[in-house]
């Protein structure tokens, strides 16, 4: 491996340039129009424009990226996160072509890309499912009696979901055949599948997720368990390891577990294996993300484990340097997105011009961003435009830190609200100061702020 293409934008692009430069990789940024000018661009060895803003002509459209691989001599292609990460078939066209896909096979990505056959082989490889369809229900009639036998709530989602997208909570019956048709005509609108599963909700989930790496040879270590469980709808916007709230030993037994699963499918690279827990401490199995999460620096902060480093040496099919005995996780770390969002209006997106950009700085915290002043901040992308990381020899060291750190973030241009002030916010909730949130902690501080009525 001599030259990887970034096929991705925004603070990702940028922090897998700077792991490539630091391991003497030669770099190539790919952008589209409305990223002219981006850091990334400007910093990599060499840049190709390969469309127009909207990411399916651009970032998402396969023969623009294997294009600019096949100009600039590219052998290896790091996907990032979002976009085409996690599509077989952008992974079969690099193989096809001879190029390395940084991650993991197109036929695991295939198998577990599908939530349905996710699912399946999961239970087979001994995770404990809640209670659902085994596979897709494409028969309404079976799918409301199954989620009347099931008990109410009941979540439909998508088999080809992700990223918080393609998913329904119905609590009543009544509103399950709308839900339903709702949920199946945008999974295959927003997907191309319109493919749906039903399975129990839990109002008072926790979400804890495994990062495992596996190399080509069979081995696989985890890399403890973060806790993503501040959302607005089903996407995250604060992560830390250690999950609070869970036992080192149970957190050790689900780690485990999770990396015999992926390791009976084949896996190969960075992964992360999703769970909701119980208020009993009981863990059913989620999803696999076949990629790098947008949470990753707070795993690399406890471990001192460069993960882009670890998957790129995978690709070039090194064996893992470490063992399971010979991870070690070193404090606290927390990691908040600041978004251009406006939580007053249910977090609408708000892009637009960029004059002020104050970020954090000091001992013991970390941003990774691609904005500046005077940059814009375009529509067609997703919002993120920092990650704030601060770690802390204990919990409450680490939440102070990242209270001070979020205090010092100013971000301001014309219509661009961010996150920041309510994250704030939210670290001062008892619950989660105590480590007793869920998944319905949003919710429940709107609740509060529109006085008692259910949003």
């Amino acid at each position: 491996m001599h030259t990887v293409l970034i096929a991705n934008r925004g603070e990702i692009a940028l922090r897998i340039l700077r792991t490539c430069r630091e391991l003497g990789l030669r770099t190539v940024a790919v952008y589209s129009s409305a990223d002219e000018g981006a850091p990334v661009v400007t910093e990599a060895d060499e840049a190709v424009r390969i469309g127009p803003g909207p990411a399916r002509r651009s970032y998402n459209h396969i023969p623009a990226v294997i294009e600019a691989a096949r100009m600039t001599g590219a052998d290896a292609i790091h996907p990032g996160y979002g976009f085409l990460s996690e599509n077989p078939d952008f992974a079969e066209v690099c193989a096809a072509e001879g190029i390395t896909f940084v991650g993991p096979p197109p036929s695991v990505m295939e198998l577990l890309g599908d939530k349905a056959s996710a699912r399946a082989a999961m239970v087979g490889a001994g995770l404990p499912l809640l209670p659902g369809s085994t596979g897709a229900v494409d028969d309404p009639d079976t799918a409301r009696a199954l989620a009347q036998d099931i008990g109410y709530p009941v979540i439909i989602k998508a088999v080809a979901g992700g990223g918080g997208r393609g998913m329904a909570v119905v609590r009543d019956p009544g509103a399950f055949d709308d839900a339903y048709r709702r949920t199946r005509a945008g999974a295959a609108s927003v997907f191309g599948d319109g493919r749906v599963y039903v399975e129990r909700y839990l109002d008072s989930a926790r979400h804890v997720e495994i990062q495992v790496l596996c190399d080509a040879h069979g081995h696989g270590v985890h890399l403890g368990a973060r806790d993503c469980s501040v959302q607005r709808r089903h996407q995250k916007l604060v992560e830390e390891t250690p999950a609070p709230g869970l036992s080192a030993e149970d957190q050790r037994a689900v780690g485990e577990a999770a990396v015999r699963a992926v390791l009976s499918v084949g896996y190969v690279g960075a992964g992360t294996v999703e769970f909701l827990v119980d208020p009993a401490g009981a863990h059913y199995f989620m999803e696999v993300n076949c990629r790098l999460q947008v949470e990753h620096p707070v795993t690399e902060v406890v471990t001192g484990v460069d993960l882009v480093a670890e998957q790129l040496r995978i690709a070039m099919g090194e064996p893992l340097r470490l063992t399971q005995d010979a991870v070690r996780l070193d404090g606290v770390a927390v990691e908040c997105r600041i978004n251009a969002e406006d939580p007053a209006r249910d977090f609408a997106p708000t892009p637009g011009l960029l004059d002020t950009v104050l970020l954090p700085g000091g001992p013991f915290v970390r941003v990774d961003t691609h904005v500046a002043d005077g940059r814009r901040i375009p529509a067609d992308y997703d919002s993120l435009l920092a990650k704030v990381i601060t770690w802390g020899p204990d919990r409450d060291t680490a939440l102070r830190r990242m209270d001070r750190a979020l205090a010092e973030t100013h971000v301001r241009g014309e219509r661009v609200a961010t996150t920041a002030s309510f994250l704030r916010d939210v670290l001062a909730e008892p619950d989660f100061r105590a480590g007793r949130h869920d998944t319905g902690l949003l919710d429940r501080m709107k609740e509060r702020a529109l006085g008692g009525v259910r949003a």
